[in-house]
């Protein structure tokens, strides 16, 4: 059996990025969304892509997910924890159902997705997860109180994971990316956004899909707990 990996939000942006960028350097994918048709019209007649309709806050849907990568290939030696949603709200005008459907996306959805997949990674040859977080988990952003606190929240998951998970021979890492040009921003958050990082750009699907496969790869082997910051420098700008 080739390498095998399962990437969440997977029907467009980042998530499909990955895909793509996974399967260039052979790797087979399990790729999940509640995008159901359009993840399917996204990934096409690839045989070594196999789509799955996943619900990241549902156990049931993960393990439907984590059994379609034993019954299509044989085993998982990736989970990458791509699947997120964002929302911008003040404090004081933010709700309690929106407050805990981010972190039900956000934080609960990994949790659920190591948890699912822990009994294949732990049978696989050089098994990793890679947790997307956010510069948000860095530093704060005004009006993102759900978002940012549930990344944050992210972050010591993904540590916790590598503590616990490392001497099974687990690696658990993490990509912090800053501005990217998905399907999340409108044109006007683009055109925002694209001011901020001292390279003088967004960043692009395939910037972020990049260091999801190095970190997944036998490449970054010695690699676990570790925090890649893939931002263009925006963090390094004082202010919003």
């Amino acid at each position: 059996m080739g390498r095998v990996a399962l990437v969440t939000g997977a029907a467009r942006g980042q998530g499909l990025a990955i895909v793509r960028r996974l399967r260039a350097g052979g790797v087979s994918v399990v790729a999940g969304d509640v995008l159901g048709d359009e993840l399917r019209a996204a990934v096409g007649s690839d045989a070594g892509v196999v789509p799955v309709d996943l619900d990241v806050t549902s156990a049931a849907s993960w393990a439907a997910a984590v059994d379609a990568a034993r019954e299509a290939f044989g085993g998982l030696n990736i989970l990458v924890n791509n699947a997120g949603i964002v929302r911008r709200a003040p404090l004081g005008e933010e709700t309690e159902e929106e407050f805990t459907r981010l972190w039900r996306v956000n934080c609960l959805g990994p949790f659920l997705g190591i948890r699912a997949a822990l009994p294949l990674l732990s049978a696989a040859d050089q098994p990793a997860i890679v947790n997307t977080v956010s510069t948000v988990a860095l530093r704060p952003f005004a009006e993102h109180v759900s978002y940012g606190s549930a990344k944050w929240a992210l972050r010591g998951l993904t540590q916790s994971a590598a503590l616990e998970l490392g001497p099974a021979g687990i690696r658990v890492n993490a990509v912090f990316p800053g501005p990217v040009d998905t399907p999340m921003n409108t044109p006007e958050a683009v055109e925002r956004l694209s001011r901020a990082p001292l390279l003088g750009r967004i960043g692009q699907p395939d910037d972020i899909a990049s260091v999801v496969a190095f970190l997944a790869s036998p490449e970054a082997s010695f690699l676990t707990g570790a925090e890649v910051l893939a931002d263009g420098g925006h963090t390094l700008r004082i202010g919003p």
